[in-house]
């Protein structure tokens, strides 16, 4: 016979274990069960937790990314999921992503590749498709906007010369910075990537601007198109 929450002891109820300790003392299935609130007659908020967990397909024990990959239809097919518990924890996941990214990244100035990937790395190095953002700077390097300018499958994305360089031109920007992900988690350069940089790059340069770096995100790795001697054929 399984234990209701309240009847287990009180160093053991995740609500109150967090409050006592902390929240770094409590397992995975634990904090999902706060966030899960209550349980059925049949399951404790822990075990549904443990059933979320338990959807994972990777062997990596403390990989939680999964969770920001699940639908609502997934979730739901567990008994004692609903749609609202379904919908809170799609919430909270899409919190912890934002949290992630980098704050405060208007009128910082870029000087390396690096300082690129650090800018973007936690945000899309878990992304399932291929997205591509364009950062604005001015003469100094000093970032002026950053946009999304295309969403693609998770093979590609399609990037048009007169999409990337649009709202530069309309902000009459000297220089821009390409950006994009693999979902693959290898970040090295497809030939694909070559060509519409290739193709970026001659129509920058008729407008007026410069096309400073196209850097390529991988899984914690990324790629500098710019820092191969030569374009690949």
């Amino acid at each position: 016979m399984t234990l209701k929450i309240k009847e287990l002891p009180s160093s053991e109820r995740p609500y109150e274990k967090l409050e006592m300790y902390g929240a770094k003392t409590l397992s995975n299935s634990e904090l999902l069960a706060i966030i899960i609130k209550s349980g059925t007659k049949e399951e404790t908020s822990v075990s549904l937790a443990q059933k979320i967990l338990g959807l994972k397909k990777n062997t990596q024990k403390d990989d939680l990314r999964f969770l920001q990959e699940l639908s609502i239809e997934e979730l739901t097919k567990i008994k004692g999921i609903g749609k609202v518990k379904a919908i809170q924890l799609q919430a909270v996941c899409e919190l912890a992503k934002r949290m992630s990214r980098p704050i405060n990244t208007l009128k910082t100035k870029i000087k390396t590749t690096q300082e690129v990937a650090d800018l973007f790395m936690e945000e899309l190095r878990y992304e399932k498709r291929e997205i591509a953002k364009i950062i604005i700077l001015n003469s100094q390097n000093i970032i002026l906007k950053i946009i999304d300018i295309s969403f693609g499958g998770t093979s590609y994305a399609i990037l048009e010369p007169k999409e990337v360089l649009l709202e530069a031109i309309k902000m009459q920007a000297p220089k821009i910075i390409l950006v994009h992900n693999h979902p693959s988690g290898d970040p090295t350069p497809s030939k694909q990537d070559y060509r519409a940089t290739d193709r970026i790059y001659e129509a920058a340069q008729i407008m007026g601007i410069e096309l400073l770096d196209h850097v390529v995100i991988g899984d914690g790795k990324f790629e500098s198109l710019f820092s191969k001697v030569s374009r690949k054929e």
